[in-house]
């Protein structure tokens, strides 16, 4: 009797290997496809408002335009504005959104900069005699609120710091941080990082 060896049907180690390595490849496209984490979209949008304002404080020179920037902490939003001849409108620049509405999971926090401008929030929130809620309805119809934050054709804008976070993080530790200097010079901070560095 010849004994002959019968070849198995079981994989070979290339074919395990190959299997191994698509499995790698496709687990990795689905963790890449997965929602970024409230930090990533935090620098994403503070990044955005970065390239904003530079671009609208270029535009505002060579245009000979003035334009502004409103903050909504509590909508956790930006509206970006133009000055026209009735008046502070929302900007209507192709490319541009007017208004940035932020992800649930983040915060936005403005804090004026400079000693003219710190603490003085009174300049923009005036004070009623009326219950403000009631008129309501009546004040969608008025034109928008002035911005906060304004990019002047001269090249100046107002110092400002606009901080974008977590909601469930610190505003100081964990933030993007959109700053305004004093002589208008516009920075990105990673969090963490401060004007001193």
């Amino acid at each position: 009797m010849s004994s002959r060896l019968t070849p198995s049907r079981g994989f070979t180690l290339i074919e395990i290997l190959l299997v191994l390595v698509l499995l790698a490849v496709s687990a990795v496209a689905v963790i890449a496809s997965l929602p970024n984490s409230s930090e990533d979209t935090a620098k994403k949008d503070a990044q955005s408002l970065f390239h904003r304002m530079q671009l609208l404080n270029e535009e505002a020179i060579l245009s000979g335009k003035d334009f502004g920037l409103r903050v909504d902490e509590k909508q956790s939003g930006y509206a970006l504005m133009a000055l026209a001849s009735d008046g502070w409108q929302l900007l209507d620049m192709d490319g541009l959104p007017a208004e940035t509405h932020l992800d649930d999971r983040l915060s936005i926090q403005m804090t004026l900069g400079g000693d003219a401008w710190r603490d003085d929030d009174r300049l923009f929130n005036p004070g009623s005699l009326f219950d403000e809620d009631m008129f309501a309805d009546v004040e969608k119809d008025k034109k928008p609120k002035p911005p906060q934050i304004f990019i002047m054709s001269s090249g100046e804008v107002t110092p400002v710091n606009v901080a974008f976070y977590p909601s469930d993080k610190d505003a100081e530790q964990d933030s993007w941080t959109v700053v305004v200097k004093e002589n208008s010079q516009i920075l990105l901070l990673a969090p963490g990082e401060s004007l001193d560095e």
